[in-house]
């Protein structure tokens, strides 16, 4: 399931493979850049699915290679940014934890792996619901699932997304054994049923099969999925460096498993010329393939209703990613992913569904200073919720999302019966903006952690996972946990 492969493994075996042109599954409407800033970006996502990137079934056989039990899923559970100078001399591959817990478009606050999913199954509900035809759903909610999480991503680091590749799990099996296996190394045996991972201690080569346990251990690991991403990219690495070795690119045989498995697996975006981009990628050596993850402020975060998530600052995010791609640290101003709205156009009512006697006060009080309109104040009499929750007309509603970011990164959602230019909060048990018990004040708002409500204690930020960089340079794998 590791997909950042693909930016190597497609740039020498599709070279002047112009028939892939049109066997290529392709995806429509996201709505990407274009380039501009003088590299590409690209977003590449893994994807539990159990079909190949056309759609079809896979055999039995492909199945239990796959070791990932029954369970049908559309979690992204690998999502890396990966950016490439126009001249293709070097490649930065950036790793989001699956767990960052971040604002999802039309959602709110929620682990970005459930972004794609979480979006495609509201959005197919809707399409049935209306007349549309099963088949027609599927590929419409699966567009929207897509540009959500390209949305999400976007969001998050500050960059503009050119183009879009996906990868099943079939397609990491393949690819491996396309390559006759890749050498790991591991610090201390594992034996962990979950994933299937079983493997001694030391250097060792796995097949596509057991490399798939490998990259998706999480449970049993230190740091859980912080772990996890350090195993995909020294695996990753280890794989680069072997397809861009001579013994891999003089080989027709490994060259045309290669293809065969970008063909089974591989999605990208309609308007992505691959050929073109593999000649930019001819020079590129594994050692200008570096291997990054965005700083984390607690990879044991919780939520208000007690989901374990991985808890980011967007703003650190960004200047973080700034600083990997030459770029100037972005701006306060640039830095937030709130919208900016005429507060004083909306009316705020916020209800109090905790124990917190006068918080809803506080709480209307400090929005009132932002310029929003006074609205109903007093304790919840409507629905009961999990957690702390701003309801709008529209869950992508501006003056909402405005409304959240300033009480701390709140979950958004719909209530169609308010009018368009209300809003109303919900503030639950476990609340930890402004005008909360350890909150700091809404004039202080610049240095709080907005978008990070999640997680009341505040940590400095630091880039995870920590330890020596790590490229595609032959000098043999990392031993790693």
């Amino acid at each position: 399931m590791v997909s950042v492969l693909v930016l190597l493994v497609t740039g020498f075996a599709w070279r002047g493979v112009d028939s892939l042109r049109n066997s290529l599954a392709t995806a429509s409407g996201l709505g990407l850049g274009g380039g501009k800033d003088g590299a590409i970006d690209i977003l590449m996502v893994g994807t539990d699915s159990r079909t190949d990137a056309h759609g079809n079934p896979l055999t039995q056989k492909e199945l239990d290679s796959l070791r990932a039990g029954e369970e049908v899923a559309s979690n992204t559970d690998t999502i890396i940014l990966i950016r490439v100078p126009n001249d293709g001399s070097s490649a930065t591959a950036i790793s989001i934890p699956r767990d960052a817990y971040v604002n999802v478009p039309g959602i709110g606050m929620s682990k970005i792996n459930g972004a794609f999913g979480a979006t495609k199954e509201t959005e197919r509900l809707r399409l049935v619901n209306n007349g549309a035809s099963d088949s027609d759903a599927d590929r419409k909610s699966t567009e929207a699932g897509r540009t959500a999480l390209i949305k999400s991503v976007s969001n998050l680091t500050g960059i503009t997304v050119d183009h879009y590749a996906e990868i099943g799990l079939l397609g990491f099996v393949l690819l491996t054994d396309a390559v006759g296996g890749v050498n790991v190394c591991l610090n201390a045996a594992v034996d962990e049923p979950m994933s299937g991972a079983n493997f001694p201690a030391g250097e060792q080569t796995l097949d596509g099969s057991d490399a798939l346990s490998f990259v998706r251990q999480r449970h049993d690991l230190p740091r859980g999925d912080l772990d996890r991403i350090v195993r995909q990219q020294v695996f990753m690495a280890s794989l680069v460096s072997k397809v861009l070795s001579a013994k891999t690119l003089s080989d027709p045989g490994k060259l045309g498993s290669l293809t065969n498995a970008v063909e089974r697996s591989v999605v990208i975006d309609d308007d992505w010329d691959i050929i073109e981009f593999a000649k930019q990628l001819q020079n590129l050596a594994g050692g200008k393939v570096q291997f990054e993850t965005i700083p984390v402020l607690d990879i044991n975060g919780m939520t208000d209703y007690g989901e374990s998530i991985v808890k980011v600052d967007p703003k650190d995010v960004k200047k973080y990613i700034a600083s990997l791609v030459g770029e100037d640290a972005p701006t306060e101003e640039t830095t937030t992913s709130a919208p900016t709205v005429n507060a004083s156009k909306f009316t705020v009512d916020v209800a109090n569904a905790s124990d917190t006697a006068g918080l809803a006060s506080g709480v209307s009080e400090a929005l009132s200073a932002l310029g929003y309109k006074e609205g109903k104040v007093g304790n919840n009499t409507g629905a009961s919720v999990s957690e702390s929750t701003v309801f709008s007309k529209s869950a992508d509603d501006d003056a909402a999302l405005a409304v959240a970011d300033a009480l701390g990164g709140l979950t958004v959602k719909a209530d169609s019966s308010l009018s368009s230019n209300t809003v109303r909060v919900v503030l639950a048990a476990g609340y930890s903006g402004p005008q909360s018990a350890d909150s700091v004040s809404p004039s202080d708002s610049d240095s709080s952690t907005t978008s990070n409500s999640a997680s009341t204690t505040e940590t400095s930020p630091t880039p995870a996972p920590p330890g020596p960089p790590i490229d595609a340079a032959s000098s043999g794998p990392r031993c790693v946990n």
